[in-house]
C-alpha cells in the first residue's frame, strides 16, 4: 500500500472505522490520521504493535548491556559460568 493511501482525514476514519481496521490487519502497515490537514495520530494493527513493543524491549536490554560494558560492570565468562553452576548469581 502506498504512503498516500495510508494518510486519511479523521472524517474518513469516523465514516469507515470497520474498513480501516480490516485494512490495518490485512496490510500490517500503519495509517496516519490527519486533523485539519496535519498528521495527528498513527493507527496500527495489534500484531504490528506487539512486535514493535518487543523490538523496543530488546533494544533497551542491549542498551543496558552496553552501559554496563562502558561502566566496567562486567565479569569474565568463566566467572559467570561458575556462578551459574554454583547457583550464586549475586
Amino acid at each position: 500500500m502506498k504512503l498516500s493511501e495510508r494518510i486519511k482525514p479523521i472524517s474518513y476514519l469516523k465514516a469507515n472505522a470497520a474498513e480501516v481496521i480490516a485494512k490495518l490487519a490485512e496490510h500490517q502497515q500503519p495509517m496516519i490520521i490527519t486533523v485539519n490537514g496535519e498528521a495527528k495520530a498513527v493507527l496500527q494493527d495489534i500484531d504490528s504493535y506487539e512486535e514493535m513493543q518487543e523490538a523496543i524491549a530488546m533494544l533497551r536490554i542491549v542498551q543496558m548491556g552496553q552501559k554496563d560494558i562502558r561502566e566496567g560492570n562486567t565479569i569474565p565468562l568463566e566467572e559467570a559460568m561458575r556462578r551459574v553452576r554454583d547457583g550464586s548469581l549475586d
